[in-house]
Formats: structure tokens, sequence, C-alpha cells
């Protein structure tokens, strides 16, 4: 189905509207469980079902939503692909954000509000195409899962995990899956505009740590405390330099950026390509290395009581290939007697870049962009493909966005004032919808 003139507005109009109405549904996860996706999946299945798209509610425990629809294809011979997205949303503080985070607010040629790109605008894409292809009648030949996960942001536990543990036939003819984060241009110093598809990312291993002492008064001497100890820990894996690990997806990236940039390949000095991506230098630099960075901190309920026990959280994130370097680093350069517990642990993922899927995602993306170059990346953190890697599903990240120049887009995710371009948001739905139209 050719995406005509009218076809186009049909889509862009739905799309706008259905990421503000996201964005207006405070699905925020708290963690530790504390997560609330009931009224947003109501939403999506209601949207859904507006076109007779039939979408059912799996409830992985109270208020904990995930939404499945099928989209059957004309070729069962053929494998089915999973198009996924998660609802819910990491929390937003009111009063550090120049509109309020949950009002989708129209400003300077953008949506603003928590959710405007992790990815409630991937979510509108999808729900936006597959309801303009229910209300003209087309059929794709390859059948889809269209899932809306749950708790992503606290590493799908009640999400895509629950979903593959306790349904893995929904999912069982599928090959390859398709989520966020990736397929967005990044403008490199020298004017050209690359955009990385996510073929791989890195694993997770969020840990609690924990250190033991002698509680006593606070104006006593004390050798024994936890504070102490876990501050020490902290310090010494917040100081430690890792050293770089060099992935077969992050050797065709910088091959690929001096081939575009003139810049010499070196693999002993990858800095110079690195400085290349602006802002996203920091998202690519993050993945040639495995990570540990310290994130919270628990000790103490008085003033004047040296506490028993102090206990400190560390998300680490490991490299394709290197995963036990990171347990094994940490208990080296921390004391014996600090206990490691793992509080989420998850695979890294690699895929190959040269295959008929991605094709499609480069043929999509030329048609709207001519001039931009498709290139493999490693993403730093994770996506639901992790847990749909587990039945053999290969995963990949493409949510296309064609963004301004300017924009810091990595520090969006997570950050203050997270917004999306409209104009990025109806060239992701425009490519996007050329992505799916070959499937």
């Amino acid at each position: 189905m050719e995406l005509t003139a009218a076809l186009q507005a049909e889509l862009e109009a739905d799309v706008i509207e259905i990421c503000r109405d996201l964005i207006r549904i405070p699905s925020v996860n708290y963690g530790d469980g504390r997560g609330d996706e009931a009224e947003v999946s109501r939403y999506v299945q209601r949207k859904l079902q507006e076109v007779r798209i039939s979408a059912e509610i799996f409830e992985s425990a109270p208020n904990r939503c995930n939404v499945i629809a099928n989209i059957p294809g004309s070729d069962r011979s053929l494998p089915g692909l999973v198009m996924n997205g998660h609802l819910d949303v990491v929390p937003a503080s009111v009063e550090d954000w120049t509109v309020d985070p949950f009002s989708a607010d129209v400003r300077d040629g953008c949506i603003w509000g928590r959710g405007a790109v992790d990815m409630k605008d991937m979510d509108a894409m999808m729900l936006g195409i597959f309801r303009l292809w229910a209300r003209h009648n087309f059929q794709p030949k390859r059948s889809i899962v269209l899932a809306f996960f749950a708790d992503e942001e606290a590493g799908g536990i009640f999400g895509s995990r629950w979903m593959v543990e306790n349904h893995p036939e929904i999912f069982s003819r599928c090959s390859e899956a398709v989520s966020e984060v990736g397929g967005f241009s990044v403008t490199l110093q020298n004017s050209k505009r690359v955009y990385p598809i996510e073929t791989s990312q890195k694993g997770i291993e969020w840990l609690n740590l924990t250190a033991k002492g002698v509680a006593g008064h606070g104006s006593l001497l004390n050798e024994k405390n936890a504070v102490t100890r876990i501050s020490k820990a902290v310090t010494d894996i917040g100081e430690y330099r890792w050293p770089q690990r060099l992935t077969r997806t992050n050797k065709k990236l910088f091959q690929k950026i001096s081939e575009i940039t003139g810049i010499p390949y070196n693999e002993e000095n990858l800095q110079p390509l690195l400085d290349q991506l602006g802002p996203a230098a920091k998202m690519i630099g993050a993945t040639l290395r495995n990570t540990a960075n310290p994130t919270m901190l628990s000790a103490g309920y008085k003033a004047n009581v040296i506490p028993q026990t102090a206990s400190a959280v560390i998300d680490g994130r490991t490299v394709p290939g290197f995963e036990s370097e990171l347990i094994f680093t940490l208990k080296e350069i921390i004391a014996e007697d600090i206990e490691i517990n793992a509080i989420v642990s998850d695979i890294p993922l690699e895929a190959e870049f040269e295959v008929d899927l991605v094709d499609k995602m480069k043929a999509a993306l030329y048609a709207e962009d001519p001039e931009g170059i498709a290139v493999p990346y490693v993403l730093s953190g994770g996506t639901d493909n992790k847990a749909l890697a587990r039945l053999g599903i290969k995963g990949y990240g493409f949510s296309p966005l064609k963004l301004p120049s300017e924009i810091d887009f990595t520090a969006l995710f997570h950050g203050v004032d997270e917004r999306i371009p409209i104009e990025s948001l109806k060239f992701g739905a425009r490519t996007l919808y050329k992505f799916l139209i070959q499937i």
C-alpha cells in the first residue's frame, strides 16, 4: 500500500495525537515492583479495537499490564516478526521541568513530556501504522506480533521476561524482533548524517553491595564502620578505569566512520573517530568497555548511631563477550568482606548487520533521507529484545528519527525536559511505515 499524500497526512496526524495521549497517562515505574501500566494498557487496547484489531491485556501482577495483538500475514510459511515497545516511563520531578512532564505540551516545534523519546514516540508510530493498515484493509505478507510491555525500565520482570516465561507460545513462530533506540540520526563533525541501527547491546548487571561492621555510638572510635567500608568500595569502583573491549559491531561502526570522515582507523586510539559523533559520543564511548557506576547509597537511621550495615547499588553494563570480566574485576578491586548480590542480570546481544531485515531498514531510511548513511552500533543500555532472545529471536533497534543537528538526543533519555521534535516524529512514522510495508 503506497504511502500517498493523503495516507501520509492521515498517519502523521494519528501518530502525533496518540503520542500526546500516551504521554498524558503517567505510567511511571518506580522500581522494586512499584509501577502501573493499567490505564495506558487500556488506552492501547482501545485504540487497536477502534479499528477492529483484537488486543489482549496480560496482567503479570496487580496493574502491571502487557498488551499483545496479532497482525496475521498472508504468507504463513514466513516466520513472524515481533514489533515491541514498552509502556512504562521513569519518574519525573515536576519542579525540575520547564513544563508539566505529563502535559504533552507543544512548544518550539516539539512534544514535551516524560516518555516522549523513551519510548511513547515509537509506541505511537507502531499504533498509527497498524491502525492505518486496518482502516484500509492492508495485510502484510509476514505475520506480526505487536507487543507493548510493562516494566522495561526496571528490567522487565513484570513485562517481557514474564511474557516469555509464561506465554512463550505467543512468540513461537517469530524469528526477529524490532524495538527502540536505533535509526536516529547523528550529525558528524563534517556535517554527514549517519543513522545508527542497533544490532547489539550491552548486558546488565545491577548489583547490591553490602558492607558489614560493628554498630555503636557515633561519638566513639570505630575501626569497623560499615559506612566507611561501603564508601571506600563505591569510590574504588567509581574511579576504576575499565580496559577497552572492541566487539565486531563496534569495529564495523568505527571503520565506517573512518571511511566517511577520512580519519584513519586506529584500534589503539579510537578517540579521534569518537569525537566525530558529537553528543552521541557519550553513549557510543560507553560501549567500548564494561562499566560499573554507583547509583544508590543506603546506611544508618540516626545521626549519632554507627549502623551495623551499609549498602550501595551499582549499575553494571557488560560488553558482548566480556560478561564475566565485570564481577571478577569488582571482586578484585573491593574488600573481600563486601557482599555482592545480583538485583537484575541480563545478557548482552549481538546480531548481524548484513541481513535482509536491516537492508529493508536501510531502504526505508534512504527513501526518506537519500543523504543518510546507515551504520551498526552497540546500545549502552538494554531493551525488551533481551527477553525475546531467550526464545532464539534476533533483536534489532529501529525507531527512526531525523533529528536537528544541535539536539543532544541521548541526554533526553531519562532526562529533564524530555521532548520529541514533531517533524522528527513525522519522519519516523513515514520511515517505519516504509520499512514495515516491505515485510
